[in-house]
């Protein structure tokens, strides 16, 4: 379905200062006030035109920048938690572990095991490459990675 080129900048305009403040709380509230438009109409508009709601593409940009940190840096894995906008270290450490399918420390050692051998590739294309696959919520990827357990709640609010 196509959309109004208008409507098409103005949730453009949200997902650029997402992409540019991912460490930031943004509810859809907060979005929509960005575009000028209704939370509702937001959040439906956002879906149709990116293909994933505003909330998990949040997700993929804190989990590609703490990623990154783990990767690129030295900081702790807490700092690096704090950084990419999670208020718990608990709650980054389970999303990043469902989306990875690794702890952020096992991600790092394995990082640093490999090296980035990446050589002349562009970033971005390393990057998208990398992205975290969050066309499902995380909730049902637990539920399919466990299927004898019991299913959890969703958590797909950081």
């Amino acid at each position: 379905m196509s959309q109004n080129p208008e409507l098409l900048r103005r949730l453009l305009r949200a997902k650029d200062r997402m992409d540019a403040a991912s460490h930031e709380e943004w509810p859809v509230g907060r979005l929509a006030q960005v575009s000028a438009v209704s939370a509702a109409h937001f959040a439906r508009s956002f879906r149709e035109a990116f293909g994933v709601p505003p909330h998990r593409y949040l997700l993929t940009r804190r989990i590609e920048r703490a990623t990154a940190l783990l990767r690129d840096g030295d900081l702790p894995v807490t700092e690096i938690a704090l950084r990419t906008g999670w208020n718990s270290i608990g709650t980054f450490g389970r999303i990043f572990r469902d989306i990875t399918g690794e702890s952020p420390g096992e991600f790092r050692a394995r990082q640093r095991a490999i090296g980035h051998g990446h050589g002349h590739v562009p970033e971005c294309f390393v990057r998208a490459a990398h992205r975290p696959d969050l066309r499902s919520a995380v909730s049902e990827k637990r539920r399919r990675a466990a299927p004898g357990k019991k299913a959890l709640q969703s958590t797909e609010v950081p």
